[in-house]
C-alpha cells in the first residue's frame, strides 16, 4: 500500500493549527444586541418564552447597554411597547415613546454605542399589522408616510441606524427621502430587505405583543420557498438607497444568505430570531445539548454563510464565552 501523502487531518492535530488555518472567524464586533423597553421605572422583567431576555424600564436599558459595551458589543437594537396603540400605530413616533426616551438616554450615557431603530407600526397598531388598513387590506402606500414618521423621529430620538422591518414596496426611497429631508443623510438605513413570513418569530411576538388581531402577515411578508424573490428584494432596496441588507430569519435561510451575499457589495445582515433563541434554550433546559457549544456554532454558521453582522439575542452570552 502507498503512503498517503495529502493528509488533510494534519490541519487539525492541535487547537493551535486549528485556530491557526480557521476560515471563518466569529467576533464580538458581529453583533447587535435587541433591546425590549417599555414604560414606568425599575422594571426587569423576563420574557417567559425568552429565557435570559427582558422587559426593561429606560434606565434598566441604559444599566444593560452599559454592560454591552464593557464587552465590546457595538450596537443594540431597540423596540418598544408602547402606552397606547391605535389605528396607525401614532405611538411609535412619539417623542414620549419608550424607544425614543431610550435611545436619548442610552446615547447620552454611551455616545459610540450604535443604536439601531427598529422601524415598524405593528407593536403600535391596535389590529397587530404592520400598516394602514384598509378594510382587512394593509394599505401599501398609506403606510410609507407613516414609516417616514419614524425613522424621523427615530433619528432625532439618536438613532445611527433605520432598519425598517414592515416590508412595505417603496419604504426605503420614503424613508431615505424623508431622513434627507430632514438633515439626516448620515443616518444609515439597514433594510429587512428579506424578510420570511416565518413560523420563527412567535416568541417575539409574546415580547414586543405584536400578533396580529385577525390573519397572518403574508400578503407583505414573503414565502419561505421563494429565493429569486429574495434577490429582487435586495436589488430593489440597494437602488432605493439601503446602506444595509438584512436577511430574517437565519438558521433555516443560510442558503438565501449565501445568494445574498454573492449578489451584492453592501454589508449583509442576519436576525438569529426569537424562536432560533428558544428553542437552544429550551433544549438547553432540558439538558439535550451543550448550549455554549451549539451557539457558537450556528453563529459561525451565520458568519460562514456570508453574514457580517449577526442580529442575536445570545450576544451577551457569545461576547462572554468568545
Amino acid at each position: 500500500m502507498s503512503a498517503l501523502t495529502i493528509r488533510p487531518r494534519r490541519l487539525r492535530i492541535s487547537a493551535a493549527m486549528r485556530d491557526l488555518v480557521r476560515e471563518t472567524h466569529l467576533s464580538v464586533k458581529d453583533f447587535v444586541y435587541p433591546l425590549f423597553v417599555v414604560p414606568g421605572e425599575n422594571i426587569r422583567r423576563e420574557i417567559p418564552s425568552m429565557p435570559g431576555c427582558y422587559h426593561l424600564s429606560v434606565d434598566k436599558a441604559v444599566e444593560t447597554a452599559k454592560e454591552l459595551a464593557a464587552l465590546g458589543i457595538p450596537a443594540v437594537e431597540i423596540f418598544g411597547l408602547p402606552e397606547y396603540k391605535d389605528e396607525i400605530g401614532s405611538g411609535a413616533w412619539d417623542k414620549k415613546s419608550p424607544v425614543q426616551h431610550a435611545m436619548t438616554a442610552i446615547k447620552k450615557a454611551l455616545p459610540d454605542l450604535l443604536l439601531v431603530g427598529d422601524v415598524c407600526l405593528c407593536q403600535y397598531t391596535s389590529h397587530g399589522h404592520c400598516g394602514a388598513l384598509k378594510d382587512k387590506y394593509v394599505d401599501n402606500d398609506a403606510t410609507l408616510p407613516l414609516l417616514a414618521k419614524v425613522a424621523v423621529s427615530q433619528a432625532e430620538a439618536g438613532a445611527d441606524i433605520i432598519a425598517p422591518s414592515d416590508m412595505m414596496d417603496g419604504r426605503v426611497a420614503a424613508i431615505r427621502a424623508a431622513l434627507d429631508e430632514h438633515k439626516f443623510s448620515h443616518v444609515t438605513i439597514m433594510s429587512y430587505a428579506v424578510k420570511y413570513a416565518s413560523g420563527y418569530y412567535g416568541p417575539f411576538r409574546d415580547a414586543a405583543d405584536s400578533a396580529p388581531q385577525f390573519g397572518d402577515r403574508r400578503q407583505y411578508q414573503m414565502d419561505p420557498a421563494n429565493i429569486r424573490e429574495a434577490l429582487k428584494e435586495v436589488a430593489l432596496d440597494v437602488q432605493e438607497g439601503a446602506d444595509i441588507i438584512m436577511v430574517k430569519p437565519a438558521l433555516a435561510y443560510l442558503d438565501v444568505v449565501r445568494q445574498v451575499r454573492e449578489v451584492t457589495a453592501q454589508p449583509v445582515a442576519v436576525y438569529n430570531v426569537s424562536g432560533e433563541y428558544a428553542m437552544v434554550k429550551a433544549a438547553a433546559a432540558k439538558g439535550w445539548i451543550e448550549e455554549k457549544r451549539l451557539v457558537l456554532e450556528n453563529l459561525t454558521g451565520m458568519k460562514r454563510a456570508g453574514a457580517d453582522i449577526i442580529i442575536t439575542y445570545h450576544a451577551l452570552d457569545a461576547a462572554r464565552w468568545i
